[in-house]
């Protein structure tokens, strides 16, 4: 994938995805990228220029791996692609595109208590100044913080599972799939 978000992780990775004139959106295609045996899959855009007995995409569109694709369709100017390298083109209409939906994803999960946000941006400057200064006492500093982001990721993971919510549930809160709530919620409880 193309482009990630830190807070989402793999949940809601994008990319430019190939449509076919169809309207369709082709099956992952298998790229040689060397002598090994392992064998490169995408589904971006570029990949499906049909050479190779691969597909021609006439269009591309936004794509997340959560299984959202946007809406609009842009043109790919093959002429223009073909003249380069087509995988380090720009894709702006669908990047754009993606970055909705993140800000939909963003505002369908719990927000944080502005307070919290502050706190939380104040310590990553804090630790960020302190790693330049003196490495040691932030180092000790980050392993403070790991006990209590243990400690407390345990507790809310306990309770949240209390709650017996869906993992649909819990997911659209936390900005992920629901496989990926279920991981962050058993590597949380499970913590010492």
């Amino acid at each position: 994938m193309e482009w990630q978000t830190e807070e989402f992780g793999s949940s809601h990775e994008g990319m430019a995805g190939a449509v076919l004139a169809d309207g369709s959106e082709p099956k992952p295609v298998y790229l040689d990228i060397g002598s090994s045996s392992h064998m490169h899959q995408t589904s971006q855009w570029w990949a499906y220029d049909g050479r190779q007995g691969r597909q021609r995409a006439d269009h591309m569109r936004s794509s997340c791996s959560c299984g959202w694709r946007g809406a609009r369709h842009y043109p790919i100017d093959w002429d223009q692609a073909n003249g380069g390298r087509a995988y380090d083109l720009d894709t702006p209409g669908p990047y754009e595109d993606w970055k909705e939906h993140i800000g939909e994803v963003e505002s369908r999960s719990v927000p944080l208590p502005t307070q919290l946000v502050d706190l939380l941006e104040r310590l990553d400057e804090q630790l960020s100044d302190l790693a330049d200064q003196a490495p040691l006492a932030a180092l000790k500093a980050v392993a403070a913080l790991e006990r209590t982001t243990g400690r407390v990721g345990r507790e809310a993971a306990h309770a949240a599972e209390a709650d017996e919510a869906s993992w649909e549930t819990i997911g659209q809160a936390l900005g992920l799939t629901a496989k990926d709530a279920r991981a962050r919620l058993t590597r949380y409880s499970l913590r010492h």
